[in-house]
């Protein structure tokens, strides 16, 4: 046996779900997700404030460029 974890991204597929479980074809085992955290939480204050001022200054001159740039 193998077990999947399935995302249905339409309501009618988990009709099609139990009517595959009333043919005896899969079991349905419901489990709750837990919701993930956010990676800015998870990772807030991990880099060290000068790498990210340097980081923040390169993005922001990067988009100057970009911006000031001829077609």
């Amino acid at each position: 046996m193998e077990t999947m974890l399935i995302e249905l991204t339409n309501h009618k597929a988990a009709k099609l779900i139990y009517e595959l479980e009333a043919l005896n074809l899969i079991k349905v085992i419901k489990t709750e997700v837990k919701p993930t955290q956010r990676l800015s939480q998870k990772y807030a204050g991990t880099l060290p404030e000068e790498v990210a001022d340097k980081i923040n200054n390169y993005v922001a001159e990067s988009r100057n460029e970009w911006n000031s740039r001829t077609t």
